[in-house]
């Protein structure tokens, strides 16, 4: 008899039909996991959100620098997950703390959901950062590498932080907001200044990926498929560089070419 296949962390083994012509059969698989993760900050309610139950800590992190709640790791007295893994309290260094009077909730996968007006939130990224299109196509095959839970059974998103060195925090969620929160929380917790760093993302990068980006101080933001309209007009204002269907034979650059030694 042969033994069950093991999954990894973050999903969940399932039986179905596999129809092949007219051949049906059945699979020993995996499907993705999905729960609910409630945000707490000093004892008042923030967020509930469906995510992945993986780097729920680094969600959190990522999730509060990235809503302008703190600025460093080291604002957080303390942070406690419940045995369940579905809720996160948060205690701050401060006991004064503006939380969002109303959560906005946002076209991503797994319901990503934020507080801020984008358009008015930054302004334009001061860098002077360049780098060749060469490091763009390494870097998505090294996020492909490193899609653990994809490759096993699909159906997440991926997003990782990467320079010349090649991958420095990655992570994957059902929402492509929230992989994008685990990488920016993860970079707080491992003391990864993500300045001047490339984001990369398996999946669309819709305005508010772009806010997270910027709020990262990301210079370049680049994925497999598609950014939206709001996105390349961000883009253009924040002077971030984004890129879309990269793959083996090339990309398309929409905004700020020359952060790739591009012409005007």
């Amino acid at each position: 008899m042969s033994r069950p296949r093991a999954h990894p962390a973050g999903a969940l083994p399932v039986t179905y039909q596999l129809v092949q012509g007219d051949e049906v059969r059945s699979v020993d698989g995996g499907v993705i996991d999905e729960g609910l993760l409630s945000i707490y900050v000093n004892g008042e309610s923030l967020a509930t959100m469906m995510c992945s139950p993986l780097q729920l800590e680094a969600l959190t992190v990522g999730f509060l620098y990235n809503e302008g709640l703190i600025e460093s790791a080291a604002e957080i007295g303390l942070l406690q997950l419940n045995q369940t893994q579905s809720v996160a309290d948060v205690i701050l260094t401060r006991d004064e703390v503006q939380l969002p009077r109303r959560m906005i909730l946002t076209t991503g996968c797994g319901g990503g959901v934020t507080g801020q007006v984008l358009s008015e939130s930054y302004p334009a990224l001061e860098s002077d950062f360049v780098r060749a299109p060469a490091l763009i196509t390494k870097l998505m095959r090294q996020l492909q590498g490193a899609a653990r839970l994809y490759n096993a059974v699909r159906g997440v998103h991926t997003a990782v932080l990467g320079d010349e060195s090649g991958l420095l925090v990655s992570a994957e969620d059902v929402g492509r907001h929230n992989a994008v929160d685990k990488v920016a929380g993860q970079a707080l917790l491992d003391g990864i200044d993500s300045r001047d760093c490339i984001l990369l993302t398996s999946g669309r990068i819709s305005s508010e990926m772009l806010g997270k980006a910027r709020r990262m101080g990301l210079p370049i933001v680049a994925s497999r498929t598609a950014p939206t309209s709001i996105t390349v007009e961000l883009a253009d204002a924040w002077n971030i560089c984004v890129i879309g269907y990269v793959r083996q034979g090339g990309m398309r650059v929409y905004t700020q070419g020359w952060r790739l030694g591009l012409a005007d």
